[in-house]
């Protein structure tokens, strides 16, 4: 099983030549990226799991209701939002699509798994090996989705031969070709493999002057259109099955 998730979040890098980007245009990019992945995804008829940054959650309410009206999933991404940030997200979205919110993502900053229970959240999805470093650390595999707390615990997908993690980054610098026989390889001895990408990987880093380092700007754009576009090519060519989280899980 293919689980594949988008993190919906602004670009929070600053600019290159003085060049002046408002929140209001950092905000229409992330729901151009977005408005792109939904065309995608439209067109190979695949469901998807879409893990909304909670301080945009009221200001992305029309791209929410049309992510939901599209048959994805809308969960939380908390990027450092407080208990009651995250409680005031999830009753205000829950309302707009009148549907529970499931599911939440972490990083950086953590809520205890005991205080998102008491949220009504069913399950967590953190990222851990989003940093560069990863190649140069031997990274710990937990293969099963896990009940702890009274969540179910999904653990982030890595390769049991290359010990790559299906992060962002690998997806986004990786041939097509490379990480498709990834995916295969993973599928023969693991239930599901988790996929996540940002949408602002998806930004023409040419049109803006974000100062990202030169790495983060290779192959993204439309150069990321194609390539999402030829992973669920791939994958409906083989007929493998794809599924939000939300359904995979219950």
């Amino acid at each position: 099983m293919i689980l594949l998730t988008f993190n919906i979040a602004n670009i929070e890098a600053g600019t290159k030549n003085g060049a002046q980007i408002t929140s209001d245009e950092r905000l229409k990019i992330t729901e151009e990226n977005t408005k792109a992945i939904l065309r995608i995804l439209d067109i190979h008829d695949t469901k998807a799991s879409f893990f909304v940054e909670i301080s945009l959650t009221e200001k992305l309410q029309n791209l929410i209701k049309a992510i939901s009206s599209k048959g994805h999933e809308i969960a939380f991404y908390n990027q450092g939002s407080n208990l009651e940030e995250i409680e005031n997200a999830k009753k205000n979205i829950q309302e707009l699509l009148e549907k529970q919110i499931r599911g939440i993502r972490q990083k950086d900053i953590k809520i205890s798994q005991e205080r998102l229970k008491l949220l009504e959240f069913n399950y967590v999805s953190n990222i851990d090996n989003a940093n560069i470093l990863f190649p140069f650390k031997r990274l710990k595999r937990d293969t099963e989705i896990t009940e702890e707390d009274g969540l179910s615990i999904v653990p982030e997908s890595i390769s049991p031969y290359s010990q790559l993690p299906y992060n962002d980054f690998v997806f986004q610098i990786l041939p097509m070709k490379y990480y498709q026989n990834m995916v295969l390889e993973t599928l023969q001895n693991e239930e599901f493999v988790l996929i996540y990408l940002n949408t602002w990987q998806f930004t023409d880093f040419k049109k803006y002057r974000f100062d990202i380092p030169f790495y983060r700007s290779l192959f993204s754009g439309k150069k990321m259109e194609d390539k999402l576009d030829a992973l669920l090519t791939f994958l409906n060519e083989k007929d493998m099955a794809t599924s939000r989280m939300k359904d995979y899980i219950f």
